[in-house]
Parts: C-alpha cells; structure tokens; sequence
C-alpha cells in the first residue's frame, strides 16, 4: 500500500469483518459476505475503474467481488490476485483436491478455545508451505 501512496495512487483498504478495529461478529465469514462487504465499501466510497488487489483470503474476495459486484457497477478496471485461495477450498465432489471438513473444524474448534493461540499457531506451521519437501529449515 504505502509503494502505491508513493507513487500517487488513492489507496483504500477496509477491515474485514471480524479483523483488526472491524466488529467481532460471530457470523458472515464467507466469501460471499466478505465481497458484498468490500462493495459496500466501494459504493459508500463511490470508486470506479479501480485495481482490486487481494491476496490470501483477500484474492478468494477480490476474486467474488468481481465476479459478483464488478461489471454492472463499473468499479473495477482490474483484478490482481495475490498467492490467493480459490473461493472453493473444501473438498467436494466437484472439488476433490479442496481441503478435507476435518482440517475446518479443527480451525473451528483451535479458535473457540483459544483465539490468541491458533492465530500464533497458524503461522508457525504447517501452513506458508512449512510441510513442502523443499523447505528449508
């Protein structure tokens, strides 16, 4: 953000529901709610033509945002995804490769017992490609 301020752009980044100084609310933490959140932003910010630019969870939002909110509002000029999740991770049927509802409810269950401590967790592995062959340790 501050290399775009820096060559001039507007920059605007919203809070997630549930994230930094936004409200702690215990439902809406879906794809589908976090895309029609950013364009409630956009649309109070009354913005057009602008780069959406996503990266994790947020390319999974940019990714519905456009695809949901984009085109008819005309506020989108282009769409930058980030080492991105796809907006479908749970294994499926038409998704067999998505990540097993076991892995979820653990998250689940780390989060109601201590929120602190799963966000310290997460981080330190396995995730950010911890369990890849390649890694260096």
């Amino acid at each position: 953000m501050l290399f775009f301020l820096s060559k001039g752009y507007r920059v605007v980044a919203h809070d997630r529901r549930g994230h930094g100084r936004s409200e702690q609310v215990a439902d809406g933490h879906d794809i589908d709610h976090y895309a029609a959140d950013a364009f409630a932003v956009a649309k109070a910010l009354d913005l057009k033509n602008a780069v959406h630019i996503g990266h994790s969870t947020g390319g999974g939002e940019v990714a519905r945002y456009v695809a949901r909110h984009g085109e008819p509002a005309g506020r989108v000029a282009k769409a930058v995804l980030v080492a991105a999740i796809p907006p479908l991770m749970l294994k499926t049927d038409d998704n067999p490769e998505g990540t097993p509802m076991e892995v979820f409810d653990g998250f689940r269950t780390a989060l109601a017992g201590n929120r602190a401590q799963f966000f310290r967790d997460v981080p330190s592995g396995p995730f950010y490609g911890f369990n890849r062959e390649a890694r260096r340790p």
